[in-house]
């Protein structure tokens, strides 16, 4: 299994970014994906979910209204649209799959929010 970030960067206070995940080694189409940040001196924490049809989404509540996931099993890619970013955004976002039982990361994008 491997998962491949990318997308982050710096962007202003009320900018955009969307994340990418690039997965392979297992059946995509079959696993729910899942976003998670770590911010300095911080635990990691769920940033967004998404089952593995696409159909069921879920978000922590401070992303709610904010972010969007999205995937593209053709593609074997899931997305992270985040729109309206604060200060507090500021973190490394990473990809999780649990795939038979075992849980897999990418190792991970950062993203800075700051003028």
């Amino acid at each position: 299994v491997q998962l491949v970030e990318s997308g982050g960067g710096l962007v202003q206070p009320g900018g955009s970014l969307r994340l990418s995940c690039a997965a392979s080694g297992f059946t995509f189409s079959s696993y729910a994906m899942s976003w998670y940040r770590q911010a300095p001196g911080k635990g990691r924490e769920l940033v967004a979910a998404i089952s593995s049809t696409g159909v069921s989404t879920n978000y922590a509540e401070s992303m709610k209204g904010r972010f969007t996931i999205s995937r593209d099993n053709a593609k074997n890619t899931v997305y992270l649209q985040m729109n309206s970013l604060k200060p507090e955004d500021t973190a490394v976002y990473y990809c999780n799959a649990v795939v038979r039982f075992s849980a897999y990361w990418g190792q991970g994008t950062q993203v800075t929010v700051s003028s």
